[in-house]
């Protein structure tokens, strides 16, 4: 045994080793690569030529630009031969911008498509290697990553990098080189010079990609955190509701956004310091060059305009590294980005290899599982669940295991699945060890019903199908009869195609189940594995139901959990457990007799054997009318379709224009204006500096046709002075720019998604059920759209300062020396523009809605993730993956388009600038012959206007990310401008103090938001006093639930009224009345904190006293002492690390801490076994003393002493007395579903 204790801890060693590892590095670039196929690299290939040959254009331009100064210098020697060169190499300039068209064009193109492409394929990749875990995965290292982020944000990191950013850097390097290389070729000592220089520059641009690199790594895992945080909020949302708990969700977010707004800082620390010594330097290094050109150029070595042109193009090259920063940065962050999801994938070669598709397979399997001296402990705790376990299940029999809440009774499913390996022992199938069969194999002779039966936001058909892949429409309709489900799917409107909403919220309890019971059957199992397979449904479902399993059972191995008793008699035998013991086994008759455990569980749940009477609510009747709930999916796409229009048309009032939604988003960034004036600051210096330096160029290139030697020395040295000067202030400029652009990019980053995740928490429960807010959309809103906000304006609008303030600074210069040639080439500028303006809106009419076509696949992603032990149990990853598949196709095809639209409009703009630099010294040729100028003024303008241009022409390449940007605000508005249907704190409404808990239905008529056509009440009448009980019953999908919806004001009814104490709950604060409701579900919702955590949930306020108390009443004390860290024990996601009864009993107490004046319980024991119920009920009975209570149940044994109980039909109440009067009716409702239930 202490063995098995060591290997465990061993276990634990191991996998929290294997977390330190998971927050690794960033990949090498050939890994980041690594998704390519022949196609993309072929695409790859193309683009890159693309790129390499429109970075290598400019080197050429300034060729062809020295030859045409070097005419205009000499112009007034020779004036007609020179003219004729001026116009030959003017039209050189026009033939380079073509070319410049088509290399841009086929560059950006293709690199975009490419990015698409392998960045769908990684995603596709990641999810199946996350299908392909073994479940100790998802339990242990699991809990603590966020696998939806790294799908949706990461992905979008990866997609950057490899796209647009990797054919901006071969661009920049091409220059760099093209320009050292015809540098060599015209003056070799001035390049030289400038090459020992750079490495400079290199290694501090360099050292400043390293330092982002990692503080934008350690950004990613804050942000993802927080996107955790957010993510089960709003998963869980009714739940934060009912216990108020809405600011206590916006405060727990805004913490985990404090962290990444720390490491924002930072970054903005480092850029700012990073990209301004970078510029220092290269100032320096001009002071250096242009002092040596001066000294070459009194030697007799070269001319003025040939040394002027190298210095230019080498500087210009030089600079072409500091405008490849940018971008190496946005690579290093996708390096980080891909680490993660390149560990998983990466991982997974070497474990799921092992398991799935090794092993043997028996020819055939009869079906006899036993299990021999079965040690297991979950490797998330350590303490053992069973110690030398062992029993034979003979095959076609069918065995039932019952016992406490927490004895281990859904383990043994879960280990004959395989989803866990025992620490010592072995589980045989046929005689063979499980351990040496193909794990994929085994599976597909297993058929799962589990308690919450995970459905996804498919069509009905579609979750059937994920019982057999290839199975075809008549296999799904024989399974659906055969679960009892053929009538209910076929009174649908859209019948086996009706969408059931994220998690099945389209069903009702009873409806799901027996979808999953289709899907079972579909596989035609050998061993059917049913675990509280009936428990969440009422009596006349279960009794329909469990026929269908009965039918179902017939020849097959078949295991049973089960806490009702009444649902296994009949079967071959049962097995008692108790803390991982088997205390007897036996038929129900054998243990009766022995009057052991098992006797006392069936006396606790009082019944006895009766034979079931005729129903008159017949399936096909109620399924028609009453499945109110079930029946809310059948209109779900023509009323999401009409929702689509709507939110459309509303968007279209609402989105007013891009410009008004900017400025939305500098009102919301108001309390950030000193950064952005001090970023600003920093951006207008920033600006002026290359106006001027080309003039100071410009004037040092007059000098160098100076005939006096001793003039061009003193001149030349300077303005080598005044450039050192410039070298030392630019840190500090560059510094202010970045640092306070970043800080304020940041902030509006926190700000907005704080104040989206506040938005979304102030909206009715009827906006979650809307497709297009599904858990998974607006966590992807939150993720990826709130950053795209952050580029669309702090880092904007801080080149567009730099840019404004440049383009002011260099006209006045220009019109100041010559007005003529000033006036032709800014004449030329609307070319610019013009090109620019149709790239934007192409882009825009293209881009098409990126966010939704992603939003749609994560959720696909999200929902197997959360519900992986039914991928797992179904062997459904590869369905699953098409689906994701199918849903990232849509994208793809856009990005194609979008490539050559933006190429074209980004390459044309290129071109133009060329042709209007050839028409400008064109005309200065023609304005000097004139003597309507001198060389000097001319080229002085000029210069300015061609640095200004190439700045222009800068902007216009970050295009795409301002589309992005606007494309995302409209996501983001969307949300934050929505005006709740159900405002919480109502201005005029009454604060509610103290409630005496009368609670009256007058008229009330309600269909749900998703639906209006289908009515679940009509003109409801229904009224309990205060400190009475009233149970609500009836039959799946009359509305039971519903009641309790419209109590906790989820819902507001469409006519008539709720009052509680004789006051319309509209009038009523609605916040400060929850605080007076406590509401236990079915499913109880648990956070994944501690289980003190969770109960003082109900009570922030409360005392460790008090929390023990509210413990110890809804009998939890106990189990929850017995645990290694008692109240401190983590529940994991949704509380998976404890049982059924366990997660109910610490509901409970959340609810009795509360200590509210009405209590709604919603099938709140159905989750139990015999013993757990018996102590909960004894729980809620005195929690229920002197208070109002509206119970929902299908278990009629536990509301047989409510104070009143009505039966709901088809949207009205049929029946209404007490347990006596009712039964006293020989034909009612009531009576029928209690004889269904065979209770006495």
């Amino acid at each position: 045994m202490e063995n098995v204790e060591l290997s465990s801890n061993g276990n634990i060693e191991i996998k929290k080793e294997e977390k330190k590892n998971m927050k690794k590095e960033s990949v090498s670039l050939m890994i980041l690569f690594s998704a390519a196929d022949k196609f993309d690299c072929f695409l790859m290939f193309l683009g890159g030529l693309g790129t390499c040959i429109h970075g290598g254009t400019l080197p050429f331009f300034f060729v062809f630009f020295g030859k045409l100064l070097d005419s205009l210098g000499n112009l007034s020697m020779d004036p007609k031969a020179t003219s004729s060169t001026v116009s030959q190499n003017a039209l050189y300039l026009v033939y380079l911008g073509l070319v410049n068209l088509v290399s841009a064009w086929i560059g950006v193109a293709c690199w975009m498509q490419t990015g698409e492409r392998q960045t769908a394929r990684l995603r596709i990749n990641y999810l199946k290697s996350i299908l392909a875990k073994d479940i100790t995965f998802f339990d242990t290292i699991a809990s603590d990553s966020n696998f939806v982020f790294h799908i949706s944000s990461d992905a979008i990191l990866v997609q950057d990098a490899i796209g647009d950013k990797t054919g901006h850097v071969l661009r920049y390097i091409c220059q760099f080189i093209a320009g050292f290389v015809i540098g060599f070729l015209s003056v070799w000592q001035l390049t030289l010079l400038t090459l020992a220089v750079v490495p400079l520059i290199a290694i501090s641009g360099g050292g400043y990609a390293i330092v982002m690199s990692s503080i934008s790594q350690k950004s990613e895992a804050a942000y993802a955190d927080a996107g955790k945080v957010a993510e089960e909020v709003m998963s869980q949302v009714r739940t934060v509701y009912a216990f108020v708990g809405e600011e206590k969700a916006v405060k727990s977010y805004s913490d985990s956004l404090k962290k990444a707004l720390k490491l924002g800082k930072k970054s903005g620390l480092a850029k700012g310091l990073g990209i301004g010594l970078t510029y220092s330097l290269l100032f320096c290094a001009w002071a250096l060059l242009l002092w040596y050109a001066s000294v070459l150029v009194r030697n007799g070595k070269t001319n003025g305009a040939k040394a002027f042109t190298t210095i230019i193009n080498v500087i210009y090259s030089g600079f072409s590294l500091g405008q490849a920063a940018p971008s190496l940065s946005a690579i290093g962050k996708g390096r980080v980005a891909a680490a993660n999801i390149f560990r998983m994938i990466g991982n997974n070669d070497v474990e799921s290899s092992e398991g799935v598709d090794d092993g043997t397979t028996l020819q055939n399997v009869a079906g006899s599982i036993e299990f021999h001296r079965v040690s297991f402990a979950y490797p998330s705790r350590p303490n053992m669940v069973f110690e030398d376990l062992s029993f034979t299940i003979p095959s076609g029999k069918t065995f039932a295991f019952v016992g406490p809440s927490g004895s281990g009774k859904s383990t043994i499913i879960s280990m004959v699945q395989r989803f866990y390996e025992p620490n010592s022992g072995e589980i045989l199938l046929d005689g063979s060890d499980i351990k040496n069969l193909k794990l994929k194999w085994l599976r597909e002779q297993m058929g799962l019903v589990s308690q919450e039966p995970a459905l996804f936001a498919t069509t009905i058909a579609s979750n059937i199908l994920l019982g057999k892949e290839n199975a075809n429409m008549d296999q799904i309709i024989e399974a659906a009869k055969a679960a009892n489900a053929d009538s209910f799917i076929k009174s649908l409107p859209n019948g086996y195609n009706t969408q059931v909403g994220e998690g099945g919220t389209q069903l009702s309890g009873g409806q799901k189940q027996r979808i999953a019971i289709a899907r079972a059957v579909l596989r035609n199992p050998k061993i059917l594995l049913l675990d509280e397979a009936t428990s969440a449904l009422d009596a006349e479902s279960e009794k329909i139901v469990q026929q269908a399993l009965d039918n179902v059972m017939e020849k097959r191995t078949t295991i049973v959990v089960a806490h009702r008793l009444s649902t296994i008699r009949n079967v071959d035998k049962i097995v008692v457990f108790r803390n991982g013991q088997v205390m007897e086994t036996g038929s129900h008759a054998e243990l009766m007799s022995k009057g052991g455990d098992y006797a006392s569980l069936v006396t606790c749940q009082d019944m006895e054997p009766q034979e079931n009477t005729r129903s008159i609510m017949s399936e096909s009747c109620r399924s028609h009318y009453g499945s109110s709930r079930s029946t809310r999916a059948s209109l779900k796409w023509t009323s999401f379709r009409e929702d689509q229009e709507k939110t459309e048309n509303d968007s279209n009032v609402e989105e007013l224009s891009s410009s008004s939604m900017i400025w939305e988003l500098i009102k919301l960034n108001a309390p950030e204006w000193p950064y952005a004036l001090l970023g600003s600051i920093g951006a207008v210096l920033a600006g002026t500096q290359p106006a001027l330096f080309s003039m100071g160029l410009a004037y040092v290139l007059t000098v160098f046709y100076s005939p006096f030697p001793s003039m061009i020395k003193h001149d030349v040295e300077r303005i080598a002075i005044v450039f050192v000067g410039i070298g030392i202030v630019t840190t500090p400029i560059y510094f202010l720019q970045h640092y306070y652009y970043t800080l304020m990019g940041e902030r509006l980053t926190s700000r907005v998604r704080l104040s989206l995740f506040s938005a979304v928490l102030s909206n009715e429960i009827g906006w979650f059920d809307l497709d297009e807010n599904s858990t998974g959309s607006l966590t992807s809103i939150l993720a990826a759209d709130a950053t795209l906000v952050r580029s669309a304006l702090a880092d904007r609008l801080s080149t567009i300062v730099q840019n404004v303030s440049l383009t002011v600074t260099a006209l006045a210069l220009a019109f100041f020396y010559s007005w003529r040639v000033a006036s032709v080439v800014t004449a030329c500028f609307p070319l610019l523009i013009a090109a620019s303006l149709t790239e934007q809106l192409f882009l825009r009419g293209f881009g098409g809605d990126y966010t939704r076509a992603y939003s749609r696949a994560t959720s696909v992603a999200r929902e197997a993730i959360v519900n992986i032990r039914t991928v797992a149990a179904f062997g459904a990853e590869k369905q699953i993956s098409e689906q994701f598949t199918c849903e990232l196709s849509k994208p793809t095809k856009n990005a194609f388009l979008r490539g050559h639209i933006s190429g074209f409009g980004y390459g044309l703009s290129q071109c133009l600038a060329y042709c209007s630099y050839a028409l400008g010294l064109w005309y200065i040729s023609v304005l000097i012959q004139r003597k309507e100028t001198n060389f000097a003024d001319s080229i002085k303008s000029f210069m300015i206007l061609l640095v200004t241009a190439f700045s222009v022409a800068e902007t216009l390449a970050l295009t795409p990310d301002i589309v992005k940007g606007t494309q995302a605000l409209g996501s983001v508005f969307r949300v934050l401008h929505r005006e709740t249907e159900i405002d919480p704190d109502q201005p005029n409404s009454r604060l509610v103090t103290q409630i005496k808990g009368d609670i009256e239905f007058r008229n009330v008529s309600f269909t749900y938001p998703t639906r209006p056509e289908i009515s679940v009440f009509e003109n409801l009448n229904l009224r309990v006093s205060a400190g009475k009980s009233l149970a609500v019953v009836g039959p799946s999908g009359s509305g039971k639930s519903t009641v309790i919806g419209l109590i906790m004001r989820f819902y507001d009814p469409i006519n008539g009224k709720l009052c509680i104490d004789g006051q319309d709950i509209k009038a009523l604060n609605l916040r400060s009345l929850r605080k007076k409701l406590a509401l236990v579900q079915q499913e109880p919702a648990l956070f994944s904190t501690t289980i003190h955590e969770n109960i003082k949930y109900g009570n922030e306020n409360a005392t460790e006293a008090e929390i023990i108390e509210a413990a110890k009443a809804a009998n939890a004390h106990e189990f929850i002492s017995r645990m290694e860290q008692g109240y401190k024990t983590q529940v994991g996601d949704k509380g998976v690390q404890l049982s059924g009864g366990q997660k109910q009993r610490v509901a409970i107490a959340r609810a009795v801490l509360k200590d509210p004046s009405v209590l709604l319980l919603d099938e709140a024991t159905s989750a139990l076994d015999t013993n757990s119920e018996k102590l909960v009920q004894e729980a809620l009975d005195k929690l229920m003393k002197g208070r109002t209570t509206v119970l929902v149940a299908h278990r009629l044994s536990t509301i047989r002493k409510a104070d009143t109980i009505a039966v709901l039909h088809k949207g009205r109440v049929v029946e209404k007395g007490s347990h006596r009067e009712l039964m006293s009716k020989s034909d009612g409702f009531y009576k029928q579903l209690t004889s269904l239930q065979q209770v006495v």
